[in-house]
């Protein structure tokens, strides 16, 4: 591999993550949720995009996918991850009052091929057990 293409790279990967994220966004606005933070970040990691609908409080992850090489992005989520997330959205609710509300971790995977680009959006993805 060229150096050339070495440092395409990350940029690629960077703008395909952003394209994916704000097709997520958009995509959660159509079917009625408030966005209430993008790329909600601390030293521990990254949530991409915190929403509300009702009662709902939203932790997404979004996985976007190009070339579909290494199967449905929605499925690119591991356990790591998924601590991680709860980790920092524990650490949100902390941070902000939210009473009544019913917290969950959903997964938008976005594939992004020739015409119309393709979302699937899993609700309540996964679960974190207490430790």
């Amino acid at each position: 591999m060229t150096e050339e293409r070495k440092r395409q790279i990350p940029s690629n990967r960077k703008t395909t993550g952003n394209q994916g994220e704000e097709l997520a966004a958009q995509f959660l606005l159509r079917k009625g949720f408030r966005i209430l933070e993008r790329n909600y970040r601390t030293r521990k990691g990254e949530i991409d995009i915190i929403a509300q609908k009702a009662k709902t409080l939203a932790f997404v992850e979004v996985k976007t996918d190009r070339t579909g090489d290494f199967g449905a992005p929605e499925g690119w989520v591991t356990p790591r991850k998924q601590r991680q997330i709860a980790r920092m959205a524990l650490r949100y609710l902390r941070q902000r009052n939210f009473p009544g509300m019913d917290p969950r971790f959903d997964v938008i995977g976005v594939t992004l091929r020739e015409g119309k680009p393709k979302i699937e959006h899993i609700e309540g993805a996964f679960w974190v057990p207490d430790h």
